[in-house]
């Protein structure tokens, strides 16, 4: 196991979050700009706290602008959430590909999160909490925002696979 970095007043480690993971419903502002236009503006989001994660942020579908998702062929498994579908983002001409994604029917424990999406933000012009930018959970895969509250170390980054 990495060696825990100590979280200071309010702050969260990703450490002391559980596993199997955690939904947990937020209040703060969440933003998500893409192609220079905002694409999700919501507080009624829900956040997946996972140990070695930082926090994966789920927009309501009605708190996402229209036409900008465009449902793909790529699906994925999570052993504690169910199938993912993705999505890619247009905005004009831009695209990004695969760059969201949701759990339509997912396991009971997340049911509440059903339709709710998430995206990359290491795809998209920008995304924040409240008024802060986060950046991207390191890996192609893990969708997690790094924001000033939460310490690592996170997993993602090479050599993590294993934690």
């Amino acid at each position: 196991m990495p060696n825990r970095i100590e979280p200071g007043p309010n702050q969260e480690s990703v450490w002391d979050y559980p596993r199997p993971p955690r939904l947990e419903r937020t209040d703060a502002r969440i933003r998500v700009v893409f192609n220079g236009a905002t694409i999700v503006d919501t507080t009624r989001s829900y956040r997946v706290l996972e140990t070695s994660h930082p926090p994966v942020y789920y927009s309501p579908p009605g708190d996402i602008a229209d036409r900008v998702l465009h449902e793909t062929a790529r699906t994925s498994h999570c052993e504690f959430k169910g199938r993912a579908r993705y999505y890619d983002v247009t905005v004009d001409a831009k695209r990004a590909e695969r760059a969201a994604w949701a759990y339509p029917n997912p396991t009971p424990r997340f049911q509440d999160m059903a339709g709710y999406v998430a995206f990359y933000a290491h795809l998209m012009g920008a995304c924040y909490v409240d008024d802060e930018q986060v950046d991207a959970q390191d890996g192609s895969f893990y969708g997690g925002w790094i924001t000033s509250r939460v310490v690592g170390p996170f997993k993602g980054s090479p050599g993590t696979i294993g934690w």
